[in-house]
């Protein structure tokens, strides 16, 4: 009678765990579009941040993917304005190791959830957009990797 009983038990637990698509859990984001002063703002925030945490501008190139939307233009603009040099063609010098550097921009309970990561540290702060600007409405979130 006790094998029945644990098998169904078992059973039960294991199926527990199962869900459908229907059911998943959702991550709550939803693609964001920018006005251009919003765009401006947060990339403009991101950039200083990353700035303070990677290595020195003079030496350190940065490598990202080709996109032409405000958010990716006004990166790039502030990513040099910080000295960096900024490569989106993918063409690197034999002797230039460029730190790779991904981005994102999700909506998030009514606010826009900026993302910056390289291999070595994650960034990420939530901002109030209005179509003049954007505002921090969140400490900076950073995540050192070893």
């Amino acid at each position: 009678m006790r094998k029945p009983l644990i098998t169904v038990f078992i059973a039960a637990a294991v199926l527990s765990g199962c869900q459908t698509a229907e059911d998943g859990l959702t991550t709550g984001t939803t693609p964001t579009t920018l006005t251009g002063p919003a765009a401006s703002a947060i990339a403009g925030d991101m950039a200083s941040r990353l700035a303070e945490q990677i290595a020195p501008a003079d030496t350190t190139t940065i490598k990202m993917e080709k996109d032409s939307s405000d958010f990716a233009t006004a990166l790039e603009a502030a990513l040099k304005g910080w000295g960096y040099t900024v490569v989106t063609d993918g063409k690197v010098g034999k002797d230039i190791k460029p730190v790779e550097l991904a981005y994102s921009i999700d909506g998030v309970d009514g606010q826009v959830l900026a993302r910056l990561s390289t291999p070595s540290i994650a960034l990420g702060r939530a901002y109030t957009a209005t179509a003049a600007g954007a505002t921090a409405a969140s400490p900076l979130s950073i995540m050192q990797r070893n």
